[in-house]
C-alpha cells in the first residue's frame, strides 16, 4: 500500500452514542477496524473487527496499542478530556497517520460556539492535533463537523420531542442549522480516510439537510399517523445561556443540564456558525436529504 493509503484504523469510543454507526461504515468500507476499550465487557462486534483492552490515563498503553495504525478515529466524549489528550500523544508516537478527533457536532471552529464551556475539551484536542501536525513524524488531522444527529436528536426527544408532541421553538424557530443522522456521519469518516490528501489538517463540513425546528415541526404535524395536538414553546436563546451559566455558579454544576443548555446556544442560536455555508459533501460522497427522506425520518419517531 502506498503511504497515503489507510488499510488499519483504531476507533476509540465505538459503544458510545456514535461509535456504532462509525464501526458500521469502517467495516462495510472495509478497513481493518481495532476497537480501543478501557473495560473487559463483551460488546457485540463484527467477527472482523480485533479489540485492543486499554488504560486511556496511560500514554505508554495506548502507544502500545496504536502500533501499526494507520489512523485513529475518536467518539470520546468530552468528559474523557485527559484520555483524549493522551491518545493524540499516543497516536503520534506510534507513528498514525490521521488523527480525526471526537466532533461530529457543533461548529466548534466559529470562535462564538468555540468559547462555550461545553466545548472546552474539543477545543484542547484541536489545539493538540494542530500542534502535532506542526511537530510530530507526519501524523496529521481532519475535524469532521456535522451539526447535531438528526436521528438520534429526534429520537432522545432533543430537537423535537415525539413523545410529547412538543418542541422549543428558539427565538422562533426559523434560524436554519446543519444537520447529519448517524450512519452519514459514518460515511464521512470513510470518506476522509479515502480522501487524505484533500481533508489533511483541517475542519470538513458536512450536513444532510439544512433545516429548521419550524419546518421539523411542521412535518411532524403532518407525519401519517400522527394525532392529537402539537405543543409549540417559544424559548429564547439568551434565556438559555443565562441558565447554563447559572448552574455553572454553582458549587458542583451539573454536567447534563449546563452541557445540554450551551450545546443548544450553539445549535440555535445566532453567530455560532451552525448552518454551514461551504460543504465537503461533494468530496467526501455524502448526498443530501431529499424533502421525501427528511419526513421519512421524521415520521420514523412521531
Amino acid at each position: 500500500m502506498g503511504e497515503n493509503n489507510i488499510t488499519r484504523v483504531a476507533l476509540a469510543g465505538a459503544t458510545g452514542n456514535l461509535g456504532p454507526a462509525i464501526l458500521e461504515q469502517l467495516v462495510l468500507a472495509g478497513f481493518q477496524v481495532t476497537v480501543l476499550t478501557r473495560d473487559g465487557g463483551a460488546h457485540a462486534l463484527p467477527s472482523s473487527v480485533s479489540v485492543k483492552h486499554v488504560d486511556y490515563d496511560s500514554v505508554q498503553s495506548l502507544t502500545s496499542a496504536l502500533q501499526g495504525q494507520d489512523a485513529v478515529v475518536s467518539t470520546l466524549g468530552d468528559a474523557a478530556r485527559k484520555g483524549q489528550l493522551n491518545l493524540v500523544e499516543a497516536a503520534s508516537q506510534a507513528g498514525v497517520k490521521r488523527f480525526i478527533p471526537s466532533e461530529f457536532g457543533s461548529n466548534t471552529v466559529n470562535p462564538k460556539a468555540a468559547a462555550l464551556p461545553c466545548y472546552a475539551t474539543k477545543v484542547a484536542v484541536q489545539k493538540a492535533v494542530e500542534e502535532k501536525a506542526k511537530t510530530s513524524n507526519g501524523m496529521t488531522y481532519t475535524l469532521i463537523l456535522t451539526g447535531p444527529f438528526l436521528d438520534w436528536g429526534i429520537m432522545v426527544g432533543f430537537i423535537l420531542n415525539t413523545k410529547d408532541r412538543k418542541t422549543s421553538l428558539y427565538d422562533g424557530g426559523n434560524r436554519v442549522f446543519s444537520t447529519t443522522t448517524q450512519p452519514t456521519i459514518g460515511r464521512a469518516v470513510v470518506g476522509v480516510l479515502r480522501h487524505l490528501e484533500e481533508t489533511k489538517n483541517r475542519p470538513v463540513y458536512v450536513q444532510e439537510v439544512a433545516t429548521s425546528l419550524r419546518e421539523l415541526t411542521d412535518i411532524a404535524k403532518k407525519a401519517k399517523g400522527h394525532t392529537g395536538t402539537w405543543t409549540e414553546i417559544d424559548v429564547k436563546i439568551d434565556d438559555v445561556l443565562a441558565q447554563g451559566w447559572e448552574e455553572l455558579k454553582k458549587p458542583n454544576p451539573d454536567p447534563n443540564v449546563f452541557a445540554i443548555k450551551f450545546i443548544t446556544a450553539a445549535i440555535w442560536g445566532d453567530g455560532t456558525g451552525s448552518h454551514f455555508s461551504k460543504l465537503d459533501n461533494d468530496l467526501l460522497g455524502i448526498k443530501e436529504l431529499s424533502t421525501e427522506e427528511l419526513e421519512q425520518i421524521v415520521a420514523r419517531y412521531v
